[in-house]
């Protein structure tokens, strides 16, 4: 008897996507950087959060529905950009697509595999996605071109600090894919034939380039080349930051603020939105959970600009507790690309209904109509849990635990909590973790192979964020 495409948590999603995948292209998903500190505080910190229910008093309907940017969605969760979705062959389109369907916005990387054109047909309400890259003539230029194609919103993603290495390696990846790519690589791809048939019946191989940073009358360049340029580039400013505000013109949403400090400042320059993000763990190791900074930041900005999060949300219980610490909405990666690992754009459709069942069903056990009357009054959380960084002079930056914040803490029993690592039928780390798309050393050029370091995409799979 076959088995049900549907399935019932995200982290059943990911088993699939672990059994279907080649290992380093699920391993690219799974991903991280140095010890993994990061990475595992993401996931693990929304499990020592609880919640305080009702036990009479619920009501029969609630609303889950806001708006991020101006864009009216149906449920507080967001696509998050993610570079090179070729874990699946129709990549970006399946989930801008299956975002589309589920009434909210979908967020495109300019590393993604497949044109912005075509994904913002499949989903008129699409966020384009930049990095500090190249001159800001081609920037305005890749600007210009989204702005055509329907993008309604600009993400900047400015918080790459290029780490390099892992404990538990990386994946060698190949430049292009050709013929010597597939011989070396068959011994790892063959295992996993129905991955395999999906891009046959496609009649096409995993796309390594990125086809949102080709120039005008060239060529798109390989997944590799577009990274180098990145490593060349001067890292932005503040200044740097309000410019490409500026010439984008419309809603604009700055990614991977995680101090206070850097959020004022965001504020000054004029930002629409910011997400509270740590790459998902892909950047800096030892950077606190997304979760625990939130509240700092939502005090700090003082509903001045709009607060979103990324950084381990895997259930619609995360989701009820990011909104009642403050952000407006979330934004998932890994929970969607394991999805359409194994599914699919119905893959990607069923981890969104999950996580609107999960909200809405917290939403209901608190008492509340609405998202909106989310508060920290709804959750139990423990003395230590948060972290402030930056609040001190930007020349002395400081960070400190919540005592300096006793309204966003509530004392309770304690429990021990639930550390949750994302290593899906795998007790050992070395076998769960490895690179995601988007991350090599400043030698990796100079070879047909690459070893990827933080965010790295072996053949066939995508860089994440979260």
């Amino acid at each position: 008897m076959a088995r049900n495409a549907w399935f019932e948590t995200v982290a059943e999603a990911q088993r699939r996507a672990r059994k279907r995948l080649p290992s380093s292209v699920y391993g690219a998903l799974v991903a991280g950087s140095e010890k993994g500190l990061t990475y595992d505080d993401n996931m693990a910190a929304f499990s020592e959060l609880g919640f305080a229910p009702h036990v009479a008093g619920h009501q029969a309907a609630r609303d889950l529905t806001t708006s991020v940017m101006g864009i009216p969605i149906s449920l507080p969760v967001l696509i998050s950009p993610t570079g090179v979705q070729a874990v699946h062959p129709d990549g970006e389109v399946a989930v801008a697509r299956a975002s589309a369907n589920r009434g909210t916005i979908m967020g495109l990387s300019s590393f993604a595999s497949k044109p912005v054109e075509d994904v913002a047909a499949a989903n008129p309400n699409t966020f384009f996605q930049m990095y500090w890259t190249g001159t800001r003539d081609a920037m305005v230029q890749r600007m210009e071109r989204a702005r055509a194609a329907g993008a309604k919103g600009l993400i900047a993603t400015l918080d790459w600090s290029f780490s390099n290495g892992r404990d538990w390696g990386s994946p060698t990846i190949p430049d292009t894919m050709n013929l010597k790519t597939m011989v070396t690589f068959a011994p790892n791809v063959l295992p996993h034939p129905k991955w395999l048939w999906t891009f046959a019946k496609a009649g096409r191989l995993p796309d390594l380039t990125t086809p949102n940073l080709t120039a005008p009358g060239g060529q798109a360049p390989t997944f590799f080349g577009a990274y180098y340029e990145w490593m060349q580039t001067p890292p932005p400013t503040w200044e740097d930051v309000a410019w490409l505000r500026e010439a984008w013109g419309g809603p604009f949403m700055l990614k991977g603020v995680t101090r206070v400090d850097d959020a004022r400042r965001a504020v000054d320059a004029g930002v629409t939105a910011i997400s509270v993000s740590n790459h998902g763990g892909n950047n800096l190791d030892g950077t606190p959970a997304t979760i625990r900074v939130l509240p700092s930041v939502v005090e700090a900005i003082n509903g001045q600009i709009e607060v979103l999060l990324d950084g381990g949300v895997r259930r619609g219980s995360d989701v009820a507790k990011a909104l009642a610490l403050g952000a407006r909405a979330v934004m998932i990666g890994r929970a969607y690309l394991w999805g359409l690992a194994a599914n699919g754009q119905a893959g990607v459709e069923n981890v969104l209904d999950i996580l609107r069942g999960g909200l809405d069903s917290a939403v209901l056990g608190l008492g509340h109509s609405s998202i909106a009357e989310l508060s920290p009054a709804d959750l139990v959380i423990q003395p230590g849990f948060t972290r402030t960084l930056g609040a001190g002079s930007p020349s002395e930056p400081v960070a400190t635990s919540p005592s300096a914040s006793p309204t966003r803490t509530r004392t309770a029993a304690k429990a021990a909590p639930t550390r949750a690592t994302g290593k899906a039928a795998s007790g050992k780390a070395a076998a769960a973790k490895t690179a995601t798309a988007k991350g090599a050393g400043a030698t990796a050029q100079s070879t047909a192979a690459k070893t990827m370091t933080t965010n790295s995409t072996p053949p066939a799979v995508a860089a994440t964020e979260k």
